[in-house]
Formats: structure tokens, sequence, C-alpha cells
């Protein structure tokens, strides 16, 4: 890509390489590009090389993070302002395709032909206050069917909502959020945004196979920046993915936005605070964690003129399984929805492993859900809490010592337990079992069924890795 040098008064020199962080001198002070700029340079062996401006420095140098590779970058190498933040293609040309940080295309279909360009970075958008016409109008939340049990059941999606999965390594956080794509992108035939951010390219490949073969990826734009990438793509590729998904809402349409792993998001702007040298906060983590999170999360809403929504599911690695991990934290406040999974529930081969006592769902309310799925689901969690007690009961004086209330109540919480496992499409290679789409009508059903002790006779086997309750 030949770089622009139209303008011999945006021109700059390289004066410092440290890594990702590169300095650029211009010769007079309003030369010195706005923060967020791109500036294109040239490695020695004349690749292209993109930086974003980080920070203004005295003596009319400008500090950046390096979006690409560094490698092969030489000190004194002319470098020219673009005079724009980074700009990529939207639209529908993207569907069905992957690409960078930068828009370019990295799926070996060839360059996009020429369409409407977003940039990644936004002013400010301020607050949406919404005011009711009439004292009898009523907010309406419109729901989504996941048709995955215990998702549909306990932690219901509404349009607009944010949904966490958080879990520790190899808990299952990728392959929940696959499931989630294929459920909903082949019932609602909507369209998606899937964010990659600093996870491994196997995952990527590996997700862009599953939508070819369950024939959803013409619905799909990928973006990647994954973890063999400097911090500053793995940082920028979210502000790429919800620009993407801003494009499609424009057109009046329901987008659903998967980010795989918005942890990965927070680790590249501490590694970038680090580089630029600020002092950490008391936590190990960059001062400006708080705003960075929120500058991604507050564009995740409704539009202004009324029309397409996003919704968003967000896997978040939570390091040694801490859950009071700063960055775990803060990305708390912006979720509607905790879903937990647990490595008890991983180890006793409960799939999917979301554990319903941690987990929590603002959604959960009568208002939104109705009735009937409300007091379904508070006695489903009442059963579990009340399992939990007797679990540790049981595992001292043996099941024939509880009394045959909590000795039924037991049994029950084990059945419901195991009912609320499912087996996945995509880890059909794992399981064995054919992957199943259970409606809400069918999880409601099968759980009042074993709530008021229809199926007592039968063994809690029965249960166990199935869709709808036969």
């Amino acid at each position: 890509m030949p770089i622009n040098n139209n303008s011999k008064n945006t021109k700059g020199l390289i004066v410092s390489v440290q890594g990702p962080v590169v300095d650029v001198k211009f010769p007079n002070a309003e030369d010195v590009p706005n923060i967020f700029s791109v500036i294109e340079t040239q490695s020695a062996d004349r690749e292209q090389i993109v930086l974003e401006v980080a920070e203004h420095l005295p003596g009319n140098i400008a500090r950046c993070i390096a979006i690409n590779s560094t490698i092969n970058l030489q000190r004194h190498e002319e470098a020219f302002a673009t005079g724009s933040s980074i700009q990529i293609v939207a639209g529908d040309v993207l569907y069905g395709r992957i690409i960078n940080i930068l828009g370019q295309p990295i799926d070996q279909k060839g360059d996009f032909k020429s369409a409407e360009k977003f940039s990644i970075r936004k002013p400010d958008m301020g607050s949406i206050v919404k005011v009711k016409k009439s004292k009898s109008e009523k907010k309406s939340f419109e729901g989504m069917e996941i048709g995955i049990k215990v998702i549909d059941l306990l932690f219901p999606v509404v349009k607009n909502s944010k949904t966490g999965i958080l879990g520790g390594a190899a808990l299952g956080k990728s392959i929940l959020t696959l499931e989630i794509i294929h459920h909903i992108v082949k019932k609602y035939q909507g369209s998606c945004v899937f964010v990659g951010i600093g996870e491994r390219i196997r995952e990527g490949n590996e997700l862009y196979y599953e939508l070819v073969k369950h024939e959803v990826l013409s619905k799909t734009m990928m973006v990647f920046g994954q973890m063999n990438e400097p911090p500053g793509a793995r940082f920028g590729v979210a502000m790429t993915g919800i620009t993407m998904a801003e494009s499609i809402q424009r057109k009046n349409q329901d987008v659903l936005l998967f980010v795989d792993n918005i942890f990965r998001f927070v680790q590249a702007g501490a590694e970038i605070s680090t580089l630029l040298g600020r002092v950490p906060s008391e936590t190990g983590y960059q001062p400006t964690l708080v705003s960075e999170a929120s500058e991604f999360h507050e564009r995740i809403r409704s539009s202004q003129e009324g029309g397409g929504s996003i919704t968003s599911f967000e896997a978040v690695y939570v390091p040694a399984d801490d859950l009071t991990d700063p960055a775990v934290v803060v990305l708390f406040s912006f979720l509607d929805s905790i879903l937990v999974l647990s490595r008890e529930r991983i180890q006793l081969g409960l799939y999917p492993a979301i554990d319903p006592l941690l987990s929590s769902c603002a959604n959960l309310d009568i208002d939104v859900v109705g009735r009937r799925h409300f007091e379904i689901a508070q006695e489903a969690i009442r059963i579990f809490q009340r399992y939990e007690e007797l679990r540790r009961i049981v595992l001292v004086i043996g099941i024939d010592e509880l009394s045959s209330a909590d000795r039924t109540t037991y049994e029950r919480a084990r059945k419901l337990q195991n009912f609320l496992t499912q087996p996945f499409s995509v880890a059909e290679a794992y399981t064995g079992k054919k992957g199943e789409y259970v409606s809400l009508e069918s999880t409601l059903e099968g759980c009042e069924r074993i709530i008021s002790g229809k199926v007592d006779q039968r063994p809690e086997s029965e249960f166990y890795l199935i869709g709808a309750l036969p």
C-alpha cells in the first residue's frame, strides 16, 4: 500500500523506536498530528508500518503506538501524517469476510471494491434520555430465545443488552460463544459481528470453518487482532469491531456483537500504558482502566434515531479463576448478565458449566419475562441453593440420613442440574451427541415437571445431556 506523502507540511522523522513505541519529530508545533491520528512510515525492507498517535511530547514530538510490527524500522526514516484516524471499509461488503484492525482483508479473497469508510474513533456520544409520551407507556423489552436451556431459563437475553461469559482457562468460553452464534444466526437470520481480541488464531480458524459448515458465514463479519500481534492492534481491534456493528445498525438492522476476549482488550491497554511510561494504579493495571472499558461499552447502544440495536456477548478471561481481579470487576459494571463458568462443574461433566448461584441477570424480572417464567426460575434457584447446603451434609453423613423432604429436594436438584446440561452443535466431535436447539417453552415445561415431582420416579441419568424432556 503506497504511503500518502502528498503534503510536505505533514512530514516528520523517526527519532526513536522502542519496540511498539515510536517517536516522530515534526518541524513545527502546528504540524504535530492530533491524538489517535495515523502516521505512516516504512521499514528498511519497504514494509508499510502504521502508527497511531498516543501522546504529545515537548520538541514537536508525537509519541505513537505501532499497529503492526516495527521490525527493521530505522531512525531518521520519513513518516507522513495522514490527517485522519484509522478508517475502515464497512457495510455489506464485509459479510463473509475477515479483516484486521486497519480494515484490510486477511482471508485471501481479494481487496474490497469501493465502499464507504468509517473512522474507528468517535467523539463523546453523550447521553440519550427517552421521555415517556404518557404515564401509561411502559418500557418494552424484546426477548431473544437462545435455544440453550440454562441461559433461556435463568439468564434471559433481551435486545440491546450486554452479556458477559466469565471463566478461567479451558472452561468453555469460546465454545459457548460459538454455540450462541450458531443458534441465534440460524434462528433470527440476523447480522453478526465477531471480534477476536488477543486470542489464538487457531480459534479464529475453527470459527471460520464452523460458520461455513453451518451455512451462517454469509451473515457474519469478522475482525481479528490475535495474540501474536502488537498491543496496539489488540487494543484498537475492539474499536474496529464496534464500528462494523454501527455500520449495520445505521441501516435500521439489529446486530449481534460477539467479543472473544474483552479481557485481552483491557490487558493490551495495560501493556500500552506501561510502554508509554505511565505509573500503574495500585492494583497493577493502567490508571485509565475504567475510561478505556467505558469507551468501548458506551458505544453498544440503540441508535438515537430509534433504529437498529446492538446486543453483545463478551467472553471475559478470569485470571487464575479470581473473580475479584480489578479488570474483571470493572467489566462487571457494564454487563446486564454475568454467566460465571465453574471449574467444579467442568470436573463433574456438566456442560455448559454455568454456575447458577455465582451468575446473575438483570433481565430476570416479571416485567421482562412474565410471571410463569420468573416463578419457575426463582424456584429453580431456591432448589439449587438448598442443594448446595445438603450436598455438604451428604458428603459427611450420607444421603440416607436426610429427612424425606430434604431427600426429595436433593434428588430433584440433581435432576434439574442434569436437565440444564445440553449437547452442543459445535462440540459434536467431543461429545458424540448431536447438538440440539431447545425452545424456551420446552425448557420451562421440563423444569416445571421436575420441580413439581412428576418425574420423581425416573433416574437422574436420563436427564443428562438431552434436549427437551421426553
